[in-house]
């Protein structure tokens, strides 16, 4: 392809996109396709000679749209929102046609440049603290863009490590860090997202996910007693992940008494607002920040709910020098006469090389304006309210959680049995997206605002479907039990009976999400790994040669600082995906033990009712 034709091609894609996105409205939400659907679409290899575009483009349609979640749908209620807009896609046109790779300031001093600019604009707008801006007198800070919240979490615990392995390097020189390491917990709230599960098992570092109150909220007397009890152990607390704006039913972290506590017990804290992050562009809504004074990095996604597409996240540090000690190399290559001076990214990152993001976060800061983009959250949680009354003026449904932000969380009052079969059919249906989650042992069903383009109207229209839907299935369940026992009628003992019996449509294996909570953190929170392990470890010599011994000691050390799972069941637990059509089926959130058989009696199975 020559420039005539990109131009030509360009214009037709572009006019492609506008329709797609101005009509994405009537295409089905979720794709009718199963595993595997697109290879025999395919070939088997790579086309030796090139192609014509057209049968190229034409193939978008034919094989990969069939394929697609319309997040984009005003239909679309699941997950969290992943927003774009015209300018955003403009910004990373021209960014993917500069294909600059920022990881110093010499690479491309407009991209360092220009990303600090705006993070300082995005501080600001959202009435964070002075200390997270890079051009401040009284800051140490910062602020940069990423790819995910996932990665700033392990990057947060990584530094945190480092800081404290650093602190017991001044009282224990000779102790190797691998050993230090195995002393280290960290902390979370047991709604908090599976990401700092994830950042444990990278970093080695033992999680330990504590309990919320009645409003899923940690607060700081819980985690005060966390810290006691390891610090009895002989752990040393490095660092707590707190939320604002949780996935499951988006509660928010009490920073008011954790801030504080964290920083009287030297305990790194590290703000999670993926989601809600972007409502503090609204000063009504800055009420959860209470005590985020005392943070010592914060992160969110302007790509969630901020009209800026995926990829770009927003991380901030109280001390950039923390990072940089943690992720600094100096390879003589990427030198440059402004080393020092300057900014580069390539030290506060696990990657080296990045992408110019913020040319589309500043080409929507600038294209919207705060006032819009605060009108355009204010109407989402509108719309989420609207939702809400809807549900409470039903009386088949309750709502377990309270609405925070554009997140409802409901469920039928009949059980678990009918919730899991409502959501069954909305799926199948393709009117709508959904997804699962569980409030203890109540299974509850997410709805999310996350189109720009939803309107009340469309709010409705699924509302009435939702409610169509449930009662039929709780009619239909009742002439099936009515038939299968006629002498229940009238009998309130035995009408219970025959909602238990609706048990069978449960999976026995659907493991509640606080369950394997729990396991992680009783395997993570126990005693110091064991000097004397059993398994390849025994075979080692305890007198190692004296030419190699360093290396040989630094290993060993490293292998006996893994987490210690006193469960050998907890081992081999693995993630599944949640498949609504298929039985067994298991939360997304669920952990299916592949070491024994689930019997009918599973304890942790979700109850009918």
């Amino acid at each position: 392809m020559q420039a005539e034709e990109y131009i030509q091609r360009g214009k037709e894609l572009v006019d492609y996109i506008k329709e797609y996105l101005t009509t994405v409205r009537e295409r089905r939400v979720n794709p009718d396709v199963q595993p595997g659907y697109m290879r025999s679409l395919l070939p088997n290899s790579a086309p030796a000679d090139p192609e014509n575009w057209d049968s190229i483009f034409q193939d978008v349609e034919r094989i990969i749209m069939p394929g697609v979640v319309h997040w984009q749908s005003p239909h679309m209620h699941a997950y969290f929102p992943a927003l774009t807009s015209w300018p955003s896609l403009l910004g990373d046109m021209l960014a993917d046609a500069i294909n600059c790779l920022g990881f110093t300031w010499a690479s491309s001093p407009a991209c360092t440049e220009l990303e600090i600019i705006v993070m300082d604009w995005l501080c600001k707008a959202l009435g964070l603290p002075s200390h997270f801006l890079h051009h401040h007198p009284d800051s140490r800070g910062g602020g940069i863009l990423q790819s995910t919240v996932s990665e700033c979490t392990l990057v947060s615990l990584l530094a945190a490590r480092k800081d404290k392995i650093l602190q017991l390097k001044e009282a224990e020189p000779d102790t190797d860090d691998s050993v230090l390491n195995s002393r280290l917990i960290a902390y979370a709230s047991d709604q908090a997202h599976s990401s700092v599960e994830k950042a444990g098992l990278i970093s080695l570092i033992k999680i330990r996910f504590l309990p919320t109150d009645e409003s899923f909220a940690l607060r700081g007397e819980t985690l005060q007693r966390a810290i006691e009890e390891d610090r009895s152990k002989g752990l040393v607390p490095v660092m707590l992940c707190a939320t604002l704006g949780t996935t499951g039913v988006c509660s928010f972290d009490c920073l008011s008494e954790l801030g504080p506590l964290c920083a009287q017990e030297g305990v790194w804290m590290h703000v999670d607002a993926a989601y809600a992050g972007s409502a503090f562009l609204c000063p009504e809504l800055r009420s959860f920040l209470s005590g985020i004074e005392f943070a010592d990095s914060f992160v969110f996604n302007p790509s969630k709910w901020m009209m800026v597409h995926f990829d770009c996240t927003a991380f901030w540090v109280k001390d950039k020098c923390k990072l940089q000690q943690t992720f600094s190399v100096d390879p003589v290559y990427l030198r440059h006469d402004n080393s020092g001076d300057a900014t580069d990214f390539m030290h506060w990152q696990i990657p080296l090389s990045r992408r110019f993001r913020s040319l589309k976060l500043w080409f929507v800061l600038r294209s919207f304006g705060l006032k819009k983009l605060q009108a355009h959250i204010r109407h989402s949680i509108d719309l989420g309210k609207l939702f809400e009354s809807l549900v409470r003026s039903d009386p088949n449904f309750e709502m377990p959680a309270e609405r925070h932000m554009g997140l409802v969380v409901f469920c039928v009052k009949e059980g678990n049995a009918s919730t899991q079969e409502l959501l069954r059919r909305l799926t199948k249906s393709g009117t709508m997206f959904l997804i699962p989650a569980a409030i203890n042992t109540k299974l509850i069903i997410r709805f999310t605002v996350t189109s720009q383009f939803t309107t009340p109207e469309d709010i409705l229209r699924d509302w009435s479907i939702i409610r169509s839907t449930a009662a039929s299935i709780l009619a239909e369940w009742r002439v099936r039990d009515a038939d299968a026992h006629p002498h229940a009628a009238g009998n309130p003992a035995d009408e219970s009976g025959a909602r238990v019996r609706t048990e069978h449509l449960i999976d026995q294996r659907l493991v509640r999400q606080g369950q394997r909570r729990a396991v992680r953190s009783l395997s993570c929170s126990g005693a110091l790994p064991p000097m004397h392990r059993e398994g390849p470890a025994k075979n080692i010599p305890e007198k190692v040669d004296n030419l190699t011994g360093k290396k040989v000691l630094k290993r060993l050390t490293k292998f006996y600082s893994v987490p210690s799972f006193s469960q050998m069941w907890v081992q081999c637990g693995m993630q599944q995906v949640y498949s609504p059509f298929k039985k067994p089926w298991f939360s997304s959130r669920a952990n299916c033990f592949n070491c024994f058989a689930l019997t009918q009696g599973n304890p942790y199975a979700l109850p009918t009712k």
